[in-house]
């Protein structure tokens, strides 16, 4: 789970970076999937660090999906409400990568715990 954690903050850090540049560099919150992403890298590291941690850093790393798919949660409605603006597109991508990464983890804990 470390390995797709590292790689959804750095898919994160990529889009924050994008959206940023695409919004012609005008506001600092375009860089919150960039924000998440740094988050992500860095519980990703903490949890190949230390093994004892592993379990305790990925629980950690799924609240972090959890309040970002609900602060993010809005770009996907927009988006089909017919707003289609570069903000509502950068909040539906960051929407659509934490759902697929929580129902990842959501998953690999309860294989885990089956094993």
């Amino acid at each position: 789970m470390a390995f797709r954690t590292d790689f959804l903050g750095i898919l994160l850090i990529l889009l924050g970076i994008i959206s940023y540049f695409a919004t012609g560099m005008i506001s600092i919150t375009a860089l919150i999937p960039a924000f998440f992403g740094i988050v992500f890298v860095i519980l990703a590291w903490l949890a190949n660090k230390k093994e004892s941690w592993n379990q305790h850093i990925m629980h950690v790393s799924v609240l972090v999906a959890l309040i970002g798919i609900i602060g993010s949660i809005s770009g996907l409605i927009d988006l089909i409400g017919g707003d289609v603006t570069s903000s509502a597109i950068a909040k539906a991508i960051m929407a659509l990568l934490l759902i697929i990464y929580f129902i990842m983890a959501i998953k690999s804990f309860v294989d885990a715990r089956r094993a």
